[in-house]
């Protein structure tokens, strides 16, 4: 059984303090995007989100007159540089859980919502748990965008001290073919759209997507999706666990995509030792308040301006960096009075998952 990301109860918190949704605001040329994974699974509670939960989410769209779209309407608007609506919002969904036939279905169908899932092929079928072909065909044809999520849900990233580069991007290669070639047979499609197995991806592997002919690629870190999104690591909220509360939810729906531009490092796999730095070119000019730093794992983080370079900062955490995944979140409050976000993930491959 896959492990998944672990989730911080104490950032939850903070969230659900620090944000709230302005209702009566314009949320032009954005996106935010949610990943689901089980619907109803107690069993799960950190990747589970109630049905009663999952219906009031469902509520708010409905209530606030969102657009919801499926991603790859999103991504083929972006390339074709169309504005999205206003208030527009994604369901994604991962792994294939049969839960989300038995439990998200009839909620969509009832609200009358699309939603991408993204299947991982190794895992059709397996045991009770998981959606079969069959399954996955009545789903298609009730009109849900199917996603690829690799074949065998491994890390995507180089095996630390294990792989060579050669062999490690054969792999990958080898990997997305074979489920591509699995949706084709039982399908009959090849999908546009790839959701990277617990967000893990470096620019390589951002390559190997596009030049296997995918549109676009959906990460797990945090963030709201723009214009200026890169189409190959598109941020999505997670839902699962103690972020599934409306609270927590509302306060993401009413989340604005901060500017950003990486200027180093692009690779985010680092190897052990002090907190990586992070360096960013950040654009003001919709911003008011001070920018607040999020490290998880109990750790903090700076975010410095670096004097003669014009709107580049340094972030940086104060202690080493917990877990084989953590993120550097940063935030600030708007002109417009919205909360404002970006979230940068990094990836520690010598820590077990």
């Amino acid at each position: 059984m896959k492990k998944y990301l672990r989730k911080n109860t104490a950032a939850c918190l903070w969230m659900g303090l620090l944000f709230f949704v302005l209702a009566d605001v314009a949320f032009a040329s954005q996106a935010n995007v949610f990943v689901y994974h089980r619907f109803g699974e107690k069993r799960a509670p950190s990747t589970n989100i109630s049905l009663a939960d999952f219906r009031a989410h469902l509520d708010v769209f409905r209530q606030d007159e969102y657009t919801v779209l499926t991603l790859g309407d999103v991504v083929a608007r972006l390339k074709n540089g169309e504005a999205l609506p206003d208030r527009t919002a994604v369901i994604t969904v991962d792994d294939g859980y049969k839960s989300f036939l038995t439990g998200a279905m009839p909620l969509l169908e009832e609200y009358g919502y699309p939603a991408t899932l993204f299947v991982s092929t190794a895992f059709v079928g397996g045991g009770r748990n998981y959606l079969t072909w069959d399954e996955l065909r009545r789903i298609q044809q009730a009109g849900v965008e199917i996603g690829n999520h690799s074949h065998t849900h491994n890390h995507l990233v180089p095996k630390d001290g294990t792989e060579e580069r050669e062999a490690w991007l054969a792999r990958i290669r080898q990997d997305l073919k074979r489920s591509q070639s699995l949706f084709k047979k039982h399908l009959g499609i090849e999908p546009e759209l790839l959701a990277y197995p617990y967000g893990e991806q470096t620019p390589e592997v951002q390559a190997i997507a596009q030049g296997l002919g995918f549109i676009g690629a959906a990460g797990q870190q945090s963030g709201v999706i723009s214009g200026e999104s890169n189409i190959f690591y598109l941020p999505r909220f997670p839902m699962g666990g103690p972020y599934t509360t409306l609270q927590s939810f509302q306060s993401k729906l009413g989340m604005a995509p901060m500017s950003v531009e990486v200027v180093g490092p692009l690779n985010p796999v680092i190897e052990a030792g002090p907190a990586p730095e992070l360096k960013l070119k950040i654009d003001r000019s919709k911003l008011a308040g001070a920018f607040n730093c999020f490290v998880q794992g109990g750790n903090t983080c700076r975010i410095l301006k670096v004097k003669g370079e014009a709107g580049v900062y340094r972030v940086v955490a104060e202690n080493p960096l917990a877990g084989r995944r953590n993120k550097y979140t940063i935030t600030a409050r708007g002109k417009d009075k919205r909360w404002y976000w970006f979230s940068y993930q990094w990836i520690q491959p010598h820590i077990p998952e």
